[in-house]
């Protein structure tokens, strides 16, 4: 993509209503617009990354055997009535009615909906465990939306949603839904720890907040050192293998972990102090099993091998790929700008060319842009005769995984300029060998891990 020709809306300053690092850089790195409080337009370079995240999600999400549907933003109130939740959600409720006065909503969530299908269609065991999710907008008016896209009124959700004949099959369920979490946002460029949340009224242990840690975390957060050497499955996990996935889990909860809601002075004290690991953490994750809460009001019931009806026992998995992009920022930057994970990097790398119109110059980029597209790589081609500076403080704003920088001096000796923007390293290599060098160089960058975790450990 020549830049001459892409719609990327720079700003020069910090706009004063952005609070937190991840809602500055991506106002001035024109990912997105303010369209109202806690609503927002995403512009090219932000629909490129949220693009890439929902493709990962969607990847891990089919691994692990859950099957993508997608249903309605605006939801019949009838459904909500049925649960008991219509009159109880409150004022982040969007209540709306159509033409006919019927009464209707903004989905806020989907778990009425997902087990009015699922009801509608499934009365045996045998057509169990099922898993279904979508990836849809969803609508909650805060009462103060702040922190741009993590904390917004309106904003993207991956919702899944289990059905199993009892509680045995419901947490294997909700152990593949754990692995495939983990398997996601080590994918993204970031390390999680689950954390055991709250289950409220429907008790038990199953309830996980997954949280990155960074240093302009939401929250205080407390857990064993042990995570942070803990290695994610790779992409060999066998979720048929209930006993191995559960083994997986088993693992990625025993050391201690707690949010400030959630944590026990009394643990904490006992682990040896080297091993303790205070640091503030932001949540882009949770898996939550509650059981027959939405299948016994609703009648999502199926005959068992006894020949009995069983009330189907649920669980619902979130993330929310908006906010998990804030997340990736606030993780992921530098006083310069957003250091992308390539994973999601909107482009592979930027060429800069620093004197747009030099015959030369001109030349030994458009041969470049050929080379690193034929190599299979996503360029965006500075090609504006903007001074270099201004087209230095672009690149490092946005953030790709690498710069590839070409100069009159440089091309009379047949040379480019290479510079990695996650660790600052710049190599100057033949014109010929820019493409081989950053391809082999590339995926690397993938499984660069959360850069806050060395900035707390």
């Amino acid at each position: 993509m020549r830049l001459s020709r892409y719609f990327l809306p720079i700003l020069k300053e910090n706009p004063r209503e952005a609070e937190i690092v991840s809602h500055r850089l991506m106002l001035r790195a024109g990912m997105i617009r303010q369209q109202a409080a806690g609503s927002f337009s995403w512009l090219p370079l932000g629909i490129r990354v949220l693009d890439k995240v929902n493709r990962i999600i969607r990847e891990e999400q089919n691994r692990a055997g859950a099957q993508e549907i997608l249903m309605p933003t605006i939801q019949s109130a009838e459904l909500w009535r049925e649960s008991g939740r219509y009159d109880d959600y409150g004022k982040e409720m969007l209540r709306i009615k159509d033409r006919h006065e019927r009464d209707m909503l903004y989905g806020p969530t989907n778990e009425e909906m997902v087990t009015d299908i699922f009801r509608s269609y499934v009365k045996s065991y045998k057509d169990l465990p099922l898993n279904l999710y979508h990836i849809q907008w969803k609508f909650r008016d805060e009462v103060r939306p702040r922190f741009g896209v993590m904390r917004s009124r309106e904003f993207l959700m991956k919702d899944a949603y289990s059905f199993d004949l009892d509680y045995e099959g419901a947490r294997a369920a909700y152990n593949r839904m754990f692995v495939a979490y983990l398997r996601t946002f080590e994918r993204v460029g970031l390390k999680s720890i689950p954390m055991r949340a709250d289950t409220g009224p429907i008790g038990g242990d199953l309830s996980h907040e997954f949280i990155i840690l960074a240093d302009t975390g939401e929250s205080a957060v407390f857990c064993h050192r042990d995570f942070l050497d803990l290695k994610v499955p790779g992409e060999d996990v066998d979720f048929s293998d209930d006993a191995a996935v559960a083994g997986i889990v088993r693992e990625w909860t025993t050391p201690y972990a707690a949010t400030e809601e959630m944590h026990d002075e009394a643990a904490w004290g006992e682990i040896a102090e080297g091993n303790r690991l205070a640091a503030r953490g932001i949540e882009v994750g949770h898996i939550f099993h509650f059981g027959d809460k939405y299948s016994k009001p609703m009648g999502a019931k199926v005959a068992g091998p006894d020949g009995k009806d069983h009330f189907v026992s649920m669980g619902s998995y979130g993330i929310g790929p908006t906010r998990l992009i804030a997340a990736i920022i606030e993780a992921s930057h530098d006083e310069n700008g957003i250091i992308w994970p390539a994973s999601v990097a909107p482009f592979d790398a930027a060429l800069i060319n620093m004197k747009a119109g030099d015959a030369a110059c001109d030349a030994a980029c458009e041969a470049l842009y050929e080379a690193l597209g034929a190599a299979g790589l996503d360029v965006l081609y500075d090609d504006t005769d903007q001074r270099p500076g201004g087209k230095f403080a672009t690149a490092d704003l946005i953030g790709l995984p690498w710069q590839v920088i070409v100069g009159p001096r440089g091309v009379d000796a047949g040379e480019a300029e290479i510079k990695n923007r996650r660790t600052g390293e710049r190599v100057t290599v033949p014109l010929g060998e820019v493409a081989a060098r950053i391809g082999a160089a590339a995926p690397g960058n993938a499984a660069i891990g959360n850069a806050a975790i060395g900035n707390v450990a």
